[in-house]
């Protein structure tokens, strides 16, 4: 039995190519050295290179906890959309109803082609639970780290230190990123209960956003130390 049509399934293939697509070209041109990520990498390397001639690394210890902060915010975000999803898969009859009065409601969609765009949503925001609870978990690992830094006079121990927490920090900010990147899917996804053609218009906005952020914004500018 066809619980979605034919527009439905070409445009939840469109999704899942942008979304994966577009993680990958993101991954690929920051090791090309062209994203936003790969300036912030740079920096990260040098923060540890700078933490590691302070005696006191309290300012450290601080940016660490905010980086720890926001992760968790997004982390315990996350946790109550999936809860409210899975409510809304056990309401979805009346959500429906209500749904079906709204202008540019969906016509003719059956209930378990409804729960099968929440079990996309779920999905997604599962996703991204996951990526921030181990960005989560990594940051935590840096600040172990950081109390275990070697002292200024500790020389030969500074170069490879350097390396391996700020590794630890460039990883635990890319699965951070890749949680946010789930963020936006899923909210391109919300267009999915109006209507297919306006799902991936919703898709291709966001593969646009990502974008010129990622590769044509005035923040990378300023990274590169190019603004006029």
């Amino acid at each position: 039995m066809n619980y979605l049509s034919i527009s439905d399934w070409l445009a939840l293939a469109f999704f899942f190519a942008c979304w994966f697509g577009y993680g990958y070209f993101a991954d690929r041109e920051t090791e090309n050295g062209r994203s936003l990520t790969h300036y912030i990498q740079a920096h990260r390397l040098q923060w540890m290179q700078r933490l590691l001639l302070r005696d006191n690394r309290i300012t450290d210890s601080a940016l660490v906890g905010n980086l720890i902060n926001s992760v968790s915010f997004f982390a315990t975000t996350s946790m109550y959309i999936i809860a409210g999803i899975l409510a809304l898969m056990g309401t979805s009859e009346q959500v429906m109803s209500f749904v079906a009065e709204l202008p540019l409601s969906p016509g003719g969609i059956s209930k378990a082609g409804w729960d099968i765009k929440l079990i996309l949503m779920l999905v997604i925001f599962i996703y991204a639970y996951f990526k921030f609870t181990w960005s989560l978990r990594q940051f935590n690992l840096l600040s172990i780290l950081i109390g275990c830094a070697p002292m200024p006079d500790q020389g030969s121990e500074h170069a490879a230190f350097a390396v391996k927490a700020a590794t630890i920090n460039t990883q635990a900010g890319e699965e951070f990123n890749r949680g946010v990147r789930a963020y936006y899917f899923g909210l391109a996804a919300v267009a999915w209960f109006v209507r297919p053609a306006v799902f991936m218009a919703a898709i291709a906005l966001i593969v646009y956003v990502l974008y010129r952020r990622d590769f044509g914004s005035r923040t990378l500018a300023a990274m590169r130390g190019d603004l006029s």
